[in-house]
């Protein structure tokens, strides 16, 4: 079975044996948005090409390359929903003659009603299903947009998404704050640290960030230091909004600096994490593959 994590910037798949295993991977910068119309299965035939040949007919397909900028659209499952849920909605894409499918995806709604949607970490999700515990779970998929998801035994009940990430990069680089701040400079924890400690004060996310402007212009707060304070301070108020009461442990799938970030951060309010590779979104698939009566 193959199985394709398609998303907006970047393209990865993995070839898996019949228990899961990962026999070969290939990455590349071949995200949606490098892909022309009516593309996709050239694409997808260019970068998994070997694994065809050799006899591989079966590909489960996350990501974006289900939405409605990609391949086809896959309407979005509602929570809550586990690996059989998923399989049962696959939608099934023209390829080469082989059994090809695009995961959906999951939506929910926030408790005030909201509409909520993920794409391709559900698949992450699933695949570390073996390293929870009975009962109800919380997962932190770092990102862009992160998601906090509840998961109960093997059933993902509900999740929230936080626009940190975007909105770091739009302050960043097209805010008076930008002016402030060396987007180059390597990450400072004690300033990382500084920021999260003041996410924890009076004044709400709007005013701190102003303060960030006014610790510069009184030497309180250095360029270089800028950006990791800033970093802290919008973790500290994502962390502290998004973490349900009496939570204790947070599993956090994922690669990159951003994991030793939350990590950080959910530490400072006494929460320990366990990390989990983002390769799970292999297992994630695999899982859900296994769940097709006809594979």
């Amino acid at each position: 079975m193959i199985g394709v994590d398609w998303g907006t910037s970047s393209f990865r798949a993995w070839r898996m044996d019949n228990q899961g295993g990962i026999k070969d991977r290939v990455a590349a910068p071949r995200g949606i948005l490098t892909v022309e119309a009516g593309g996709f299965p050239a694409v997808l035939r260019s970068l998994i090409g070997p694994w065809l040949d050799d006899g591989e007919n079966i590909i489960l397909i996350c990501g974006m390359a289900g939405s409605r900028q990609g391949w086809q659209e896959a309407p979005y499952l509602p929570c809550p929903a586990d690996a059989a849920a998923l399989a049962g909605a696959l939608l099934p894409v023209e390829f080469e003659g082989r059994r090809c499918f695009l995961v959906p995806g999951l939506s929910a709604r926030d408790p005030q009603g909201v509409p909520e949607v993920m794409r391709g970490e559900e698949t992450k999700i699933l695949g570390l299903l073996d390293r929870l515990p009975p009962g109800r779970s919380l997962v932190l998929s770092p990102g862009s947009h992160s998601k906090w998801a509840l998961v109960q035994d093997g059933t993902v009940l509900s999740f929230l998404t936080q626009f940190t990430g975007e909105a770091y990069a739009v302050l960043s680089t097209h805010t008076i704050l930008a002016r402030t701040l060396d987007a180059t400079a390597p990450q400072d924890w004690a300033a990382f640290d500084d920021g999260l400690a003041r996410a924890r004060q009076p004044g709400g996310l709007l005013h701190h960030l102003f303060g960030l402007r006014t610790r510069n212009l009184f030497g309180e707060l250095t360029e270089a230091a800028a950006g990791s304070y800033l970093s802290g301070l919008l973790l500290g108020h994502e962390v502290a909004s998004a973490l349900p009461e009496g939570m204790t442990r947070v599993f956090l799938v994922g690669d990159g600096a951003m994991m030793a970030r939350y990590a950080r951060a959910l530490a400072s309010l006494g929460v320990a994490t366990t990390e989990v590779p983002e390769e799970a979104a292999a297992a994630g698939l695999w899982r859900i593959g296994q769940s097709l009566p006809a594979l």
